[in-house]
């Protein structure tokens, strides 16, 4: 069975679920359940994370086809005095964190693939061009979208977004502090992971950290 689950990391800049005070979410709705996909079923969002977040909903407009609804920006200046001078992404040292969380449950390890690899790149620099958190792209995408184009056959995916983090151990801490971006990281099937990490000192969330998890057929 092709399975796809879609969770929004809801891990910002001065909070997520690792930093205290605010946070913000994705802007999906909190009563959209976490759920396994399959092909014939309909599209379905989970949304992790502090429940207290601030929520927003944004229109498409020009060529931003992305769902309303389903993506939130962050309050100007809110990051602002946050260091992002050594902020990078060593995708290796992000492997074996997420395997050793891995081997602690029992897990086996995931590898990084090329192809998950290149479907989280194209989301983040997506996320950063509109400098919002969401699982939609710009051109209406969905993370099982993403997947399909780069070739990489799945027979599951999964899909974790954080922003405004500064390293990934930051980022890990958030999403394993998020019950649904927990489940993600810990998916007992899933073989292969991709992860990626754009930056940009002039959008109001500074860094967009996309992970995609997934097992072939």
């Amino acid at each position: 069975m092709y399975r796809v689950i879609l969770i929004a990391a809801v891990a910002s800049g001065l909070a997520g679920c690792s930093l205290g005070s605010a946070s913000l979410s994705s802007g999906i709705p909190d009563s959209v359940s976490t759920s396994a996909i399959s092909k014939k079923s309909s599209n379905s969002v989970g949304l992790g994370g502090d429940p207290s977040a601030r929520r927003g909903t944004q229109l498409a407009k020009l060529d931003d086809k992305a769902p309303a609804g389903t993506f939130e920006r962050a309050p100007n200046g809110i990051l602002s005095d946050r260091d992002y001078s050594r902020t990078q992404l060593d995708a290796e040292m992000a492997r074996d964190l997420v395997n050793s969380y891995r081997k602690e449950k029992g897990l086996k390890p995931l590898r990084l693939s090329p192809e998950l690899t290149e479907a989280a790149k194209l989301h983040s620099r997506d996320l950063s061009k509109w400098d919002r958190i969401s699982h939609y792209g710009s051109d209406g995408s969905n993370p099982w979208d993403r997947v399909k184009r780069t070739g990489y056959k799945a027979r599951l995916a999964a899909e974790n977004v954080g922003t405004g983090q500064i390293d990934f151990n930051e980022v890990m801490r958030g999403w394993k502090d998020s019950p649904g971006h927990n489940k993600n990281l810990l998916m007992a099937d899933a073989d292969h992971m991709g992860i990626a990490l754009v930056q940009d000192p002039k959008t109001e969330f500074k860094s967009f950290w996309t992970l995609v998890i997934g097992a072939p057929m």
